[in-house]
């Protein structure tokens, strides 16, 4: 009996390590100034930490909302290199659906044919590509947009439902992508590593017969090293129904945002400036 018991541990065990999705960010640290993330106050009631995997590797990481299936914010390094936006189909997190041993990302169709999962197994946990087909005035905005990333990859792997918020199209094609093109490229300069924060607050309101939140907010924060003993920081914050986008300071944000949440919010390590 005690060698089939220490059997049954040693599988479960093996199980999971298996999953990419469990209680922290210890797999994918590397996304977070100085290892630090940010606290508890921005935890929703039914929390998944996901070190975002493609093709073998990390690209970034999120906290996703299983509840109101969306990223509540995702971590990475602005890093953003030459090339297109990749034309891809939208990935899926199998690790959100239940027990199972896959790892990565995958999309809706290798999920459902290859691996038997059906479409309602999927919707439980997270949005798929169908809630985003009807938005009115809407579209998928990205929290690690594709043009930060450096390589095609971890380009393609920012193509998730769960790297995605339903966000008001003009703000996402106007103030909040000059933001991402030209305030972050501007920000950075002289940056030895940019670490990014970028989430959303949730709102009153959702998509998709109320399957999927619209958040009241969209926010990001970025604390750069310039050298080894310095850095600076910055944020910025619009509401989900406006064409503008305030670039504050990092203690300004979390302020903000500690106003939003009603609890204590801090995004980053000590060390990185609020003022």
């Amino acid at each position: 009996m005690l060698g089939l018991l220490l059997l049954q541990v040693l599988a479960s065990c093996l199980w999971l390590g298996h999953s990419e999705v469990v209680n922290s960010f210890a797999s994918c640290p590397q996304f977070f100034y100085a290892g630090t993330t940010p606290n508890d106050a921005l935890n929703p009631k039914n929390p998944a930490w996901i070190c975002q995997r493609f093709s073998n590797s990390y690209h970034y990481a999120t906290l996703y909302d299983r509840d109101r299936r969306i990223p509540v914010y995702s971590a990475y390094k602005y890093q953003p290199g030459a090339g297109k936006r990749p034309d891809v189909e939208w990935f899926l997190e199998p690790q959100l659906i239940g027990k199972n041993n896959l790892k990565e990302m995958t999309q809706e169709l290798t999920l459902t044919h290859n691996h038997k999962f059906t479409i309602e197994e999927i919707k439980e946990s997270q949005a798929i590509p169908g809630d985003y087909t009807q938005l009115n005035g809407l579209d998928r905005g990205h929290l690690c947009p594709s043009g930060h990333m450096e390589s095609v990859l971890s380009k393609t792997a920012t193509f998730t439902q769960t790297n995605v918020v339903p966000q008001y199209r003009i703000l996402n094609n106007g103030q909040w992508n000059a933001y991402e093109s030209d305030t972050m490229d501007k920000m950075s300069n002289g940056c030895k590593n940019t670490f990014v924060i970028t989430g959303a607050v949730p709102g009153n309101t959702f998509i998709s017969n109320g399957r999927v939140n619209r958040p009241s907010h969209i926010w990001s924060a970025a604390c750069c090293v310039v050298d080894k003993k310095t850095t600076k920081a910055w944020g910025a914050i619009a509401d989900n129904d406006k064409n503008e986008v305030e670039n504050i300071t990092l203690g300004e944000l979390e302020m903000r945002l500690t106003n939003l949440y009603k609890r204590t919010v801090t995004l980053f390590n000590n060390a990185c400036p609020r003022e």
